[in-house]
């Protein structure tokens, strides 16, 4: 009994991170006026989906989710750290270089420094990756 409410609440912690960095993307876009750039477009791709995924998993409490979700939070987040270098690192290009819209390398906020759009999905990434094995650890 304690492992499975364990567990819905690692995925329901997962899914409140998707929700939020979801939320907080679109807040970015739609009310701040910030047009993402390519790269922020395919951390959307991979993000987005998640918070339905992490909803139905959260609800149903089906660990076996963590096929999907995991391959997309580390392909997602590897895409926000490749973004982060790209704006931190001078010199780095990247794979691939932003040729439509905004560059790639442009840092709507620099808050203390260090925490750009890129790092906070990143972050977002990190914290599902661990919450989804958290979540379908045994004991």
């Amino acid at each position: 009994m304690k492992t499975i409410q364990k567990s819905q609440h690692f995925l329901y912690g997962a899914w409140l991170v998707s929700l939020a960095a979801m939320l907080g993307s679109l807040y970015f876009s739609e009310i701040r006026g910030f047009i993402p750039c390519d790269l922020c477009w395919f951390q959307r791709i991979f993000m987005y989906p998640l918070t339905l995924i992490l909803g139905v998993a959260t609800f149903q409490l089906d660990t076996s989710l963590k096929k999907i979700i995991l391959p997309m939070s580390i392909i997602g987040g590897v895409i926000s750290l490749l973004h982060y270098l790209e704006q931190k690192v001078e010199g780095f290009g990247g794979i691939k270089p932003c040729v439509s819209g905004v560059p790639c390398n442009v840092q709507y906020i620099n808050w203390f420094g260090f925490i750009t759009i890129p790092f906070l999905a990143l972050t977002a990434f990190t914290l599902i990756t661990v919450f989804t094995l958290l979540a379908g650890r045994k004991n």
